[in-house]
């Protein structure tokens, strides 16, 4: 976990510190109308990882106490539908804001 967490600081920190060049112009085209692109992949990415955890969690739960299976796994699904909703707000949110370019 420790790992993770420190591979997501250094990209975040890359990131971060690569903005002022990636603001600078490339061939008549900005490199930051990609940051949107970039910020949904990371929404996902988080995202994902939330919904693998709280599965993980429900199913190791559910195998402890088989008699809570069903509410359980009620809990298990309007827990992932709050993520999803978050996630697509969050892409929305980053298109938005960085609109994909025109040709």
């Amino acid at each position: 976990m420790n790992a993770m967490i420190r591979t997501l600081v250094i990209v975040a920190g890359v990131v971060l510190i690569a903005t002022p060049v990636m603001a600078q112009e490339a061939g008549g085209r900005s490199l930051i109308e990609f940051s949107g692109a970039l910020g949904a992949g990371l929404v996902v990415i988080g995202a994902a990882m939330g919904i693998g955890k709280l599965a993980a969690a429900a199913f190791e739960s559910m195998a402890r106490q088989p008699e809570v299976q069903g509410r359980l796994f009620i809990s298990l699904i309007i827990a992932a539908a709050l993520i999803e909703g978050f996630t697509f707000f969050a892409v929305y949110v980053c298109m938005i804001q960085n609109p994909w370019p025109q040709s």
